[in-house]
């Protein structure tokens, strides 16, 4: 099992990759290895200054060129044809790799993927999950940014990928899928997230019914479905309360001594709150519906949130969550008589 590692994504690229992937290998050397792509030199400068690296099956792929966070996702995917993204995603397509893990210009990373990988039997459109602590474990917000415009049958099958991912990754068994709403009755909200609701209510998986904003981190659902556009509004405000809360920690505990002495004694409490709020923790997002594994991380993603994304995108392949995901649509679409739709890769290509 080989998984590509786009070395020059993300803001602290690429020394925070290399940092990830060899820690990666070091924990668990034996079940795959590394293919870092992106500029050799680089790269290289950067692995000499872990010790003990000889052995550990890692290698380079150099890509000239890179995609920086602030372009045109298009532009880059027309004119960049060997970007770390770009090079990557056709390591993939030549079934030279297994996956990749990128935390690059997320417009071009979900295009290129479309482009080159494109899309799974039976999907209408690719949606990205993310993982959310809940009361028990987490739980998936599904789509979180890839489709600001959606249909129903297109909500309804983020709902099916989501609840497949989390029942193969999570081990989340028989996951509770659900859909947001602005109330538990099935007659409130748009018409698109009544028609969806109509679409999983009639289906085989275990729909919860509506789900209200302020139960998506209370063990209600364990994925919860919504069109991109609320989706990435709910997730850049859940990045924020981490930073909130640990400033008005601080605020509040000030310089009086028994406040200190309070906060010193629930130390170890805090750490573990936060750590449960740490996207590092989780790696990165799966881009689900495409004919491959793809996991986008955080542009600001350390070293940790690679090694766990390496992780994941390890146990997408070990579990076949493509496969699983295209058996689950054959059965859903013959039930629903759900004719997938001619998107071209430009519908998808967000971000100009």
């Amino acid at each position: 099992m080989k998984i590509a590692v786009d070395a020059m994504g993300g803001d602290y690229a690429p020394r925070e990759v290399v940092t990830g992937a060899i820690s990666a290998l070091r924990t668990i050397k034996d079940r795959f290895e590394i293919v870092l792509v992106g500029d050799r030199e680089k790269i290289r400068r950067e692995m000499m200054l872990h010790f003990r690296t000889q052995g550990l099956p890692i290698s380079i792929q150099h890509a000239s060129q890179r995609v920086e966070m602030t372009e045109s996702p298009s532009a880059a995917i027309r004119k960049k044809h060997d970007s770390s993204i770009s090079v990557a995603m056709e390591l993939h397509r030549k079934g030279e790799v297994d996956a990749v893990v990128s935390a690059g210009n997320t417009g071009a990373v979900l295009g290129t993927a479309l482009v080159k990988l494109r899309k799974l039997r039976g999907v209408i459109r690719p949606a990205i999950g993310t993982i959310l602590p809940n009361g028990r474990s987490a739980a998936m917000l599904i789509d979180s940014g890839a489709n600001v415009d959606c249909k129903p049958n297109q909500l309804f099958q983020f709902g099916i990928m989501g609840s497949v991912f989390v029942q193969k990754v999570l081990n989340i068994q028989k996951p509770r899928i659900g859909l947001l709403n602005i109330g538990e009755e099935k007659s409130k909200g748009t018409e698109l997230v009544q028609k969806t609701y109509a679409l999983f209510e009639k289906s085989n998986v275990n729909f919860v019914g509506n789900v209200e904003g302020r139960e998506i981190l209370q063990d209600v659902a364990d994925v919860v479905v919504c069109d991109g556009f609320i989706g990435n509004i709910i997730l850049k405000f859940a990045e924020s309360i981490n930073a909130v809360y640990t400033t008005n920690l601080r605020h509040r505990i000030g310089k009086r001594i028994q406040f200190k002495f309070g906060a010193y004694l629930l130390k170890p409490a805090f750490r573990r709150l936060k750590k449960t709020f740490d996207y590092a923790e989780y790696g990165g997002v799966p881009l689900l519906g495409v004919n491959g594994v793809v996991i986008v991380c955080h542009g600001s993603s350390p070293a940790k949130a690679f090694t766990n994304a390496i992780f994941e995108a390890e146990k997408m392949i070990v579990e076949n969550v493509n496969q699983a995901i295209a058996s689950s649509f054959e059965v859903e679409i013959k039930n629903h008589e759900i004719e997938p739709e001619m998107v071209t890769d430009t519908e998808f290509i967000k971000g100009d």
